[in-house]
Formats: structure tokens, sequence, C-alpha cells
């Protein structure tokens, strides 16, 4: 009986010499710096909200933070960049929304996001504004559904790519307002948005950051921000849900995730970090007054979320038939 007892004394003991060897690493973590994949170029949302946090995040734990800028194919290299890292924490990915409408808009990619990255936190989101030209005779949502109605496939509405945020964000405000409205896609915003202020096209969702300047010079006119709930980029703004279509929401949120198989301690480092980074007033206002709303979610949240948004946009694509491009 002496020897089975040995033997279980001797896996005890090289569990607990695991376990502390394992808090020893996320102690020490990060000893060297880290590299933060982004998914989209510089000047990007993503990559705007990206340089305003890590920053911080590098001087609360003492190490660099890189970003390496990571763009291509609607943000997918980079995502699959990350997904290939060794899972040891120096590696990140820092990505947007689409990298969950991807997984319903290709039909082939090499990486999978539930599968091969882990939720960190999210950071920050951003909504969309239903925005019309000034020459359209309407001032609120029931009015542009009453003019679509009226003349369907008559309004014409821009995106920033087939397939892109804005472009899903419209097919859902098409599909529950049951209206017919014509897509003219862009390559990108800044086009898109040009288009509109000379009238070419009557109505485009587009992120805050890019259409509030507009709105407030009056070149532009706001009907509705697309969240749940208003933006404090623009507490003036009704939401779309408080136009009689409840339960519209969709957004451009901004996550960390690391390859799967990261330890949890680190994990839960990162993840504590950042959702007290996200709060500070310094960052929040700065996150705000670039038309985006401050968040720093647990990981349980953001895996949540992801997991909603796939769900959703599967529907959304299926629905009215959109291909990658």
């Amino acid at each position: 009986m002496v020897r089975p007892v040995m033997k279980i004394m001797r896996m005890c003991a090289c569990l607990v010499c695991a376990a502390s060897a394992a808090g020893a690493l996320a102690q020490a973590y990060p000893s060297k710096p880290v590299r933060v994949v982004v998914s989209f170029p510089p000047g990007a949302g993503v990559d705007i909200v990206a340089r305003t946090v890590m920053p911080r995040l590098a001087d609360a734990l003492g190490q660099q933070f890189v970003i390496d800028n990571r763009a291509g194919a609607s943000g997918n290299l980079g995502s699959e960049v990350a997904a290939h890292a060794p899972p040891d924490g120096y590696t990140l990915l820092f990505t947007p929304a689409s990298v969950a409408s991807s997984q319903a808009l290709y039909a082939r990619l090499n990486y999978n996001l539930t599968k091969d990255l882990e939720p960190i936190s999210m950071v920050a989101a951003a909504p969309f504004v239903l925005v019309v030209h000034p020459s359209l005779p309407v001032k609120t949502v029931k009015e542009l559904i009453a003019m679509a109605k009226a003349k369907p496939g008559q309004l014409l509405y821009a995106s920033t790519g087939n397939g892109g945020s804005p472009h899903l964000a419209t097919e859902m405000f098409k599909q529950q307002a049951n209206i017919d409205i014509t897509h003219i896609p862009y390559k990108g915003t800044p086009p898109a948005v040009t288009d509109l202020i000379a009238g070419q096209v009557s109505m485009m969702f587009a992120n805050t950051l890019s259409v509030l300047p507009y709105v407030n010079a009056g070149r532009l006119r706001a009907l509705a921000i697309s969240s749940a709930k208003r933006s404090a980029a623009a507490p003036s703004i009704p939401t779309i849900a408080e136009n009689g279509m409840p339960g519209f929401d969709s957004v451009t949120w901004f996550g960390v995730l690391a390859p799967a198989g990261t330890p949890r301690d680190i994990i839960n480092k990162l993840g504590t970090e950042l959702r007290r980074i996200a709060q500070t007033k310094a960052v929040a206002d700065q996150l705000i007054a670039q038309g985006a709303d401050p968040l720093g979610s647990s990981a349980e949240e953001f895996a949540a979320r992801i997991k909603s948004d796939i769900a959703k946009w599967t529907v959304i694509i299926k629905a009215a038939g959109i291909k990658a491009e």
C-alpha cells in the first residue's frame, strides 16, 4: 500500500508545482514587448481606439504593447495572424465587430473565431448614425419608411462596401421595416460620404466619427442612432428603437482577443486592466470625443456578444443573399 500512496503524493506535488509555476508566469507577465495585431490600416476606427488604449495598458503593466497593423481581406488577414500565433500572451488581436459577421459572410476562412481566439474584453463601441441628404423631405425614421414604401426601389443607400458593417446594418433596417431600397456600394467611408453630401445617394448608416461633423454643419441630417441606447457621443439623436423598431441594435464594437489556449491568469490580468482603463475619465472622454462609447466588458460578456452577433448576422446575410466580394 505504500507505493500507491507515494505515487499519489508525488502527483499532488507536481500539480502544486505546476499551479505555482502558472501563478509565477502570470505575475511575471509581460516580461517582454507584446505584439497587438490590429486588423485594419492606420487611421481606421479600430486603430484609433487601439492607439488610445494600448499606451495606458503599457504604462499599467510596465511593458511595451506594439501595434502591428495587418490589414487585408476585410480584417480577416490580421485575425488569422493572431489566431495562429503562440498562445503565450505575447500576441493579441485588436479587432472591430466585423470579425463576427465575417464568420457568416465568408464560406471559407483560415481561422474559427470561437475556437481559435479567446475573448478578453470589449473596450468600446461606436454606433452608426442613419443620415440622409438635407434635400430629402423626411425628419424622422417613420417618415423615411413611409417614403420608401411610397417609392419602392427608388431610394439609394450608400455603404462602405458589400458585406461591410454599414451594409449589414442597412439590410437589417430594410428587413425589419419591410422596405425596398437600393444598395450603392463604395470602396470605403470617404467616397460614400462625399456622394451622400453631394446628393448622389439619399441615405446611409455611417459611423459617428465620420459624419457627426457634417451633421453639426447642416450638410447632413441625422434621423437616428443604431445602438440600443443613446450614444454618449451624440446624446440628442434618438435611437431607431425609439422610432418604433424595438430591439434594433447594430454597433461596431472594438475588442481584444488572444489565441486560444492562452493561460487563464494572463487573460484575467489583461481583462482587469482593460476594463479599468476603458472607464478612466481621460480615456472615456477621449473615446467619446472620437465618437465611441467606452465599455470595458468581462471576457464572458464579450464571448456572449460574439456568439449572438454571429447568429444575428447569419440570419441577416442569408435573408439578403449577401455574398462576399
